[in-house]
């Protein structure tokens, strides 16, 4: 059996957007040439890939199968492709990036502003995605460096998987500032409080935390935005725990904080495969390297100046290099 590439595309297109007409404008293809390779493509595999539903179509079961693997064989072939390019010295080509939100609030700007400038020709995408999904990314080929952290706690990641550790992230406990002026950096204290939860490895860490100091938490509120979780903070609605660089990244004037004791989570750039890695990527991690140097800092009481500083940098990386559906 034979799968062209052209018609794998364009199903995962039409899995990914939902409708042949969406597919179709993605693709910059007309509805009936959509229709004709989705066709040709199941004389191709003798299976039956889409059934039509009303007036549109949707995927089968073994529709949805092909176009997972799809998915992941064409971001081994963009890959592909764009390691080829990054091999004539670093002059073309493309490198893609998924991060957390306070690392592309952070170091990651910084980052991609010398490897801008280092490597003019570079094409660098950055994309926002917790651990789990980025490292899924990673993993099918659709990015090619994964920024991600990892607790104590933390389960051991793929084989294949490598991490380079950038920096240590201490936690600290966020709490209101007019009704805690000076915060207890023991937990206890706030054990009858309403609590404040992250993203999936951050809640574990939470309550890995409370257990320790002999309670579980009462979790009224859950958000990966750590914006919003400082503004329940500071409006009252409870307290919380956060890295450092969430800090760093964004401060709300109305919180304070405190940090805690115990290990800090552990901030990598993972790459996946065998090494070594491809120039444009071993370029890209070296960036990250120098660029997170600090990036921890400056996140104590008043660290206005380190959170503009941040910011700026988000500004100028955003001009400097392309960024899709940003």
């Amino acid at each position: 059996m034979t799968i062209d590439v052209v018609r794998l595309r364009v199903l995962v297109a039409v899995a990914r957007a939902g409708t042949v007409t969406a597919a179709a404008r993605e693709l910059h293809y007309s509805q009936p040439s959509v229709s004709h390779h989705l066709a040709r493509l199941e004389a191709e595999t003798g299976a039956k890939l889409v059934q039509r539903v009303g007036r549109g179509l949707r995927l089968t079961e073994a529709g949805r199968l092909l176009a997972e693997r799809g998915a992941e064989i064409l971001g081994r072939l963009d890959a592909a492709s764009a390691e080829l390019s990054a091999h004539v010295g670093l002059r073309a080509g493309r490198v893609r990036l998924a991060a957390f939100p306070s690392a592309l609030g952070t170091f990651v700007p910084a980052a991609a502003a010398r490897l801008a400038k280092e490597h003019p020709g570079l094409d660098l995408r950055l994309m926002e995605a917790e651990p789990p999904e980025a490292l899924r990314l990673l993993r099918s080929g659709e990015v090619d460096v994964a920024v991600v952290f990892r607790y104590d706690g933390t389960g051991p990641e793929d084989d294949g998987v490598r991490l380079v550790p950038l920096l240590d992230d201490p936690s600290l406990l966020v709490t209101a500032g007019p009704v805690t002026p000076s915060p207890a950096a023991d937990l206890a204290a706030y054990a009858e409080a309403p609590w404040i939860a992250g993203c999936e490895r951050c809640r574990a860490h939470l309550l890995a935390l409370c257990a320790e100091a002999g309670f579980e938490p009462r979790v009224s509120f859950t958000t990966d935005d750590y914006v919003a979780v400082q503004a329940m903070v500071a409006a009252g609605l409870g307290v919380a725990v956060l890295p450092r660089l969430a800090l760093s990244a964004h401060r709300h004037p109305g919180v304070l904080t405190s940090e805690l004791p115990g290990p800090a989570r552990r901030v990598h750039a993972a790459t996946y495969g065998e090494p070594p890695d491809p120039p444009a990527t071993a370029a890209l991690v070296a960036a990250l390297l120098r660029a997170q140097l600090g990036a921890g800092e400056g996140a104590g009481e008043g660290a206005g100046d380190g959170v503009g500083a941040s910011l700026s940098s988000s500004v100028a990386v955003h001009t400097a290099v392309p960024v899709p559906g940003s």
